[in-house]
């Protein structure tokens, strides 16, 4: 009777150990997957913010002053006093700069850690002194100002980014930044785009007399397909007249707070939790915060507009930035490995604040983000974020119209055609069936 028990015990356990290893084994090829698939996107991460590094860059705009040399009007821009004396040494040879003139347009072009990338001076109408420091030194040379500006639609699918999308497409980083910054409020182009997701964007594009495009202006249209879900932009502007984007049923895009405090392709490492283990102090504690495991020296920037409480080293936090928001919100910035602004300053939304490192309690580079509302932290990932006002029904009239210029911009090329040929019915500064209810 023994041995019978035993052989049935015997044939019981080899389905249940089978059972058990096929768990066991799905379970570690499960977490394989995982591992690679968050080495792929902090390898993806990496080169979108090293190209950004290298090919973004913020233009300041500025006038010749009146009865300044060349040299102190590029100091009084912030140009460090060595490399003024290299960028005359290097301009003067191409254009005499005892012709500058006051009041002509010099643009000062910086990467978006800070490092200076151009120098451009409107010599006249049709041409401009350009300089760009080299391996080398600095080198000049006179360029023909664009030729013209046309009205483009440009379209693309997702294949891992949104940046090398946009390259895909054949346009520059600049677009894809943009973009970035339309739908920001909306989605996180971290965590939020899928394979096979689309975009179309209809934009002024900057040409060359050669044909190589010089830059874009406004972007007049935009839409993203997330997965199924559309979102679309049009350019309008705000009660104040300054340049907006809205969806076309006259609801505003933009919110109080963007959705991440980076721009591109940094995974979450870490979400919110009341209970998680601690790498470093080896103890379960409350993590109140998102972290993002970007590379070292990534752009940090504001979600929203505010004033600095807090900008300094503070224990395990690291290099930290403290911003106080309106309606009792705060936000928190912790382990970087630069600061970029100072206690008591008033920043806006999207500034830069400082540089992704690995200061204080930290493994590896990352942004630990946290917000709090009302004295309590939140879960940003789950957070509802307040809208800005819609359009004003006193606008609604000049908003249709401009709607329905620009959204057929995206698909229809005749309406491209047509565009070229009239003038914008929206404000040249600013840049679309049911009215909005208040």
């Amino acid at each position: 009777m023994g041995d019978v028990l035993n052989r049935r015990f015997a044939y019981l356990l080899i389905p249940i150990s089978a059972l058990g290893l096929l768990i066991a084994g799905r379970s570690l090829w499960a977490r394989h997957a995982a591992e690679a698939e968050f080495h792929r996107q902090a390898a993806l991460a990496a080169r979108d913010a090293a190209r950004i590094r290298a090919h973004f860059i913020v233009y300041s705009q500025s006038r010749v002053a009146a009865g300044l040399p060349f040299s102190a009007t590029l100091q009084k821009s912030g140009v460090e006093p060595n490399d003024v004396a290299e960028i005359v040494s290097s301009a003067q040879p191409v254009f005499d700069l005892r012709h500058v003139r006051a009041g002509h347009r010099l643009d000062i072009g910086r990467s978006v850690v800070g490092d200076l990338r151009e120098i451009r001076y409107q010599i006249d109408a049709d041409s401009m002194l350009d300089v760009k420091p080299g391996d080398d030194g600095f080198r000049s040379e006179i360029r023909r100002i664009p030729a013209h500006t046309e009205i483009v639609s440009i379209h693309g699918e997702i294949r891992d980014s949104l940046f090398n999308a946009v390259a895909d497409a054949g346009e520059t980083p600049e677009l894809a930044m943009r973009m970035a910054r339309i739908f920001g409020w909306d989605l996180d182009f971290y965590t939020d785009p899928r394979a096979g997701d689309t975009f179309r964007v209809a934009v002024e594009r900057k040409q060359y007399f050669d044909g190589r495009t010089a830059g874009y202006g406004r972007i007049l249209a935009a839409e993203y397909d997330n997965d199924g879900r559309v979102y679309q932009a049009v350019l309008f502007h705000d009660p104040s007249g300054r340049p907006a984007y809205y969806s076309p049923n006259g609801k505003s895009l933009q919110k109080a707070f963007l959705r991440s405090p980076l721009k591109f392709a940094a995974p979450i490492t870490s979400r919110f939790s009341t209970h998680r283990f601690h790498p470093i102090l080896k103890s379960y504690r409350p993590h109140l915060g998102i972290d993002y495991g970007a590379p070292a020296g990534t752009p940090v920037q504001t979600i929203g507009a505010g004033r600095v409480v807090f900008a300094g080293r503070k224990g395990g936090d690291g290099n930290m930035v403290h911003i106080v928001h309106a309606n009792g919100y705060e936000t928190m910035y912790l382990h970087l490995s630069r600061i970029l602004v100072h206690f008591g300053q008033r920043v806006e939304q999207g500034q830069r604040i400082g540089l992704v490192g690995m200061t204080g309690l930290a493994t590896g580079p990352h942004l630990d983000f946290r917000i709090i509302q009302r004295g309590v932290f939140r879960n940003f990932l789950a957070l509802q974020l307040p809208p800005a006002e819609p359009v004003a029904r006193r606008a609604w009239d000049e908003f249709v119209a401009t709607r329905e210029q620009w959204m057929p911009l995206l698909t229809d090329s005749r309406a491209l055609d047509a565009a070229a040929m009239q003038p914008p019915l929206a404000s040249p500064s600013s840049p679309a069936q049911v009215p909005p209810t208040h």
